[in-house]
Parts: structure tokens; sequence; C-alpha cells
């Protein structure tokens, strides 16, 4: 195997220190010793140890398994448009990574000897969220063995699903695109034009969104997105949004406007 090139390298050794499971010398903190006990990226494992906090560890436990097999939805050339159907009807506003839990939700309502032709009459792969299943399984096991508790807030709370995207932006604020004056999108700090794939449920463009993946084919598309908040980016990681450092773009103006308004409410 060839070793990684240095730039990458250092690229996950800063994404670790930002995340706060290395210390500043480069030493592995409890958090990160506490990360490490999760089979999945630093940034998945931030979420879930974060959960608790805000109310939803069921649930962000359910869309890290999602996010850990392959494709849950399948959209077959031959049958494109009844798919995109079908998957309408698990679309959630906010975005991809609720959608998945959305449907993984449904599936879950489903007697199991009627699973694989639900999943065949809603383009589901059968395959794929039978293992999100068994994996969730897995990292229950995990999070009770690290005693991190397991909870969810009623669904009917008006908070039930913003405490969810809340959750996702503890674990991936390093993944954040802000949409321009002129609709178009970049990367925060890369300052990399970005454009939505075509397989996100998320229409209505909003300012600033959260991604799971950077994709380039014929231009540079961002996939699994969820609405984010300017106010959550800078309380969960102001080190990580730091003015001082940050580059010049349109972004920087909502961030000191952010910051203002923590400063104020302290």
């Amino acid at each position: 195997m060839d070793p990684p090139a240095p730039e990458t390298l250092m690229r996950a050794l800063e994404l670790l220190n930002y995340l706060g499971a290395l210390d500043d010398e480069g030493e592995m903190t409890d958090l990160g010793s506490k990360m490490s006990s999760f089979p999945l990226d630093p940034q998945l494992s931030m979420m879930l140890i974060c959960s608790p906090d805000y109310g939803c560890s069921n649930e962000i436990v359910t869309i890290a398994a999602c996010l850990s097999v392959p494709q849950i939805f399948m959209r077959p050339k031959e049958n494109g448009k009844a798919a995109d159907i079908a998957k309408a009807q698990f679309a959630h506003p906010d975005g991809d990574h609720l959608t998945l839990l959305t449907v993984f939700q449904a599936y879950e309502q489903i007697p199991q000897s009627e699973r694989k032709k639900w999943c065949w009459d809603n383009f589901i792969n059968d395959r794929s969220i039978s293992s999100a299943e068994s994996v969730r399984n897995q990292l229950l096991g995990i999070m009770r063995n690290a005693d991190l508790p397991l909870v969810s807030n009623d669904i009917d709370n008006i908070n039930y699903y913003t405490n969810i995207r809340q959750a996702l932006t503890a674990g991936l604020f390093m993944q954040v695109g802000y949409k321009q004056r002129d609709g178009t999108y970049l990367t925060i700090k890369d300052n990399q034009k970005v454009s939505i794939h075509p397989s996100s449920v998320l229409d209505n463009k909003p300012q600033w969104l959260l991604f799971e993946e950077f994709t380039l084919t014929s231009k540079n598309f961002i996939r699994t997105l969820t609405t984010t908040n300017v106010d959550w980016l800078v309380e969960v990681a102001p080190h990580y949004f730091d003015l001082s450092n940050f580059p010049e773009c349109e972004a920087k103006a909502e961030l000191e406007l952010a910051y203002r308004k923590l400063a104020h409410r302290k």
C-alpha cells in the first residue's frame, strides 16, 4: 500500500484536532478515545456523542446507520419518474439526513413478512436498509457501553427536527456550504464553488447547509444535505469559525453578525 499524501494526512489531523479528538500536541484526548470506540467516520462519532445533549440520540444513531450502508434509495433509469415519486413520500423539507430517518422509521413499522414487497414498491434497496438496521443495533450497543443515554424527543414536539439538525451540525460543522447573492454555493473556508446534487430532496436553496459528501463529476457536487443555521455553527465550533484567520467571503459578514448576537445573549 502506498502511504497517504502528506496533504491528506495533514487534513485528517486537522479535522481530528477541530473535532477535539487530538490536542495541540497530537495526543488523543478523552473525547478522541470515546470517538475511537465507534467504527465510523470521526464526524459521525462526534454526532453520536453530542446527540444526548440535544435529546435525540436514538434518531442520530438511525441516521449514522443509514449513512454507513450503500444508497438506500434506488433510481433505475427505466423507472426514474416512479422512483422520484416514491422518494417524495419520505422527503423532509430540511434535507436528506432527515429523509433517511423518515424512511427508516417507516420501514420499522412494516411487519417483517411484508418488508421485501414494501421495499420493492417504494424503490428502497432492501439489502441496504436491512444492513442499516443491523448497524444500528451494533451502534446502540456501543452507546450503552459508553454510558451515552439513548433518548428521543416527542415527535410532535416543535423542536423535534430542529434538535436533530443541531446534533448533525455538531459533527458536520467543517462541511458547510453558504449560498452567495448570485445563488451559487461556496464551501466554507475552502471557497470551492459547488452545486447541490440532483439526488437531494432539498429544493429551497437554504442560506446555510451541511453536506456529507463532496463529489467531482462534470462539476463539483455536494450530496446528502441538511439545512443548518449560522447561530448554531458559531455556538458549536467557535474555534473553527475563528474570524481572525477566516478567508474573505460573503459568509464572513453573516458569521460576524452571529458572533455579535451570541455575545449579546451571554
